[in-house]
């Protein structure tokens, strides 16, 4: 049950001192390195090439392929087969194979390691992601490329193979990224910006999937929210649609963060994901509808502003801002829980920060999420801006 104190808590008062500030930016930037090292070893392991920015000293390696456990849970070989390349936007950024999205033609699934039977279904640059303080279930992905964008339309197709989400659909995506910034293509364009055009997505190469229709059935702007909202229906050629809204919020710089009043519009549009996620009104078949499904979430290579997007929301969530989950996690959701990580606990003096202790397991389940240090600050700041709204009230 979310806590809702009116004030913020002593620890998040705090948490910007310069040094508490630093400790989290050295333990967090130290923890992913030894995650990033054992990603490489996992590479080398596999006789897949090192990816470029991924170096790691020959005796790092060494000691980290006798590290068998470290090297198969932080292990990104999937992704890093020479064939799967081309899905990648980033030569550097590859998903986990424990916890990427595999797309199948029984539903949207979760590997389950490099050696998974999983490992057969289709690909792509995602992960499965649960907030640790908020309990939600997102997928976090790489913006779609051209030959990725079937696949990316094939998890709002299917239903999702979670116990604790059974006959899910996925039906809200949020965009954190503009389609083309500073004069670089930065997500691919995959439904049409005209009202009633449909356009035909082809398969993968290759693929034996029949083409998608995809159609813009209509679209908005919610000014309070900065937000972009797009009602797409995707089918099969010849089968029944499916709807899911398309949410973009475009006031997210690139490599940095919202400043001045986009911030208030940022929290308000928090809180309106939510809400849409959790509208089935015009939804066939409502009352029958999960009412709370997973949420997809891309930026462009899906890790830094996609990571301090779900951060925050789920310290929002936590302290009462926003809803708790509809289907929290339970106990017995096997290999879909959270499993402490393997890098051991963080320090005695980060114990209590919320942000630090988010942040380092969103990175245990996607690399490099929240990837810069001002977006570390952000959350923060973010955070406290929260309760100093609601004590305004």
């Amino acid at each position: 049950m979310a806590s809702t104190p009116s004030s913020a808590p002593e620890w998040l008062k705090h948490a910007l001192s310069s040094p508490h500030f630093l400790t989290v930016v050295r333990t967090l930037s130290e923890r992913e390195r030894a995650r990033n090292a054992a990603r490489t070893a996992s590479c080398q392991r596999s006789n897949s090439k090192a990816r470029r920015g991924s170096y790691t000293p020959a005796h790092i390696l060494s000691s980290l392929l006798h590290k068998t456990d470290h090297v198969e849970h932080y292990s990104v070989s999937v992704g890093a087969q020479r064939d799967l390349q081309p899905c990648n936007r980033y030569v550097d950024i590859t998903p986990y194979d424990r916890t990427r999205v595999v797309v199948s033609s029984s539903g949207v699934e979760r590997g389950g390691g490099s050696s998974s039977s999983s490992s057969a279904g289709r690909y792509l640059n995602a992960n499965w992601v649960r907030e640790l303080a908020g309990g939600k279930w997102w997928i976090a992905s790489q913006a779609p490329l051209p030959n990725t964008a079937h696949a990316f339309l094939s998890i709002l197709l299917r239903p999702i193979a979670h116990p604790a989400l059974r006959h899910a659909r996925v039906r809200t995506v949020v965009q954190l990224t503009q389609n083309v910034e500073n004069g670089m293509r930065k997500a691919h364009v995959y439904f049409p910006d005209t009202p009633g055009e449909r356009w035909v997505v082809p398969p993968d190469e290759g693929g034996a999937e029949p083409p998608l229709e995809v159609t813009l059935e209509r679209t908005a702007y919610v000014a309070e929210a900065k937000c972009t909202v797009s009602t797409v229906s995707v089918a099969q050629q010849g089968g029944q649609p499916v709807v899911f809204k398309h949410l973009l919020y475009a006031s997210w710089p690139d490599h940095g963060v919202p400043t001045g009043e986009d911030r208030a519009s940022l929290l308000r549009f928090a809180r309106f994901v939510e809400e849409t996620n959790r509208d089935v009104s015009e939804l066939p078949g409502g009352e029958e509808l999960d009412p709370d499904p997973p949420i997809i979430v891309n930026c462009s290579a899906g890790v830094g502003r996609t990571g301090s997007f779900i951060a925050l929301t789920s310290l929002l969530r936590k302290y009462g801002f926003l809803p708790p989950p509809a289907s929290p996690p339970s106990s017995d959701d096997g290999e879909w829980k959270l499993t402490p990580s393997l890098l051991g606990p963080l320090p005695e003096e980060l114990r209590e920060d919320l942000v630090a202790q988010e942040i380092d397991m969103l990175r245990e389940q996607r690399p490099w999420m929240v990837q810069k240090e001002g977006q570390v600050a952000f959350i923060y700041e973010m955070l406290l801006a929260a309760f100093e709204e609601r004590e305004a009230t």
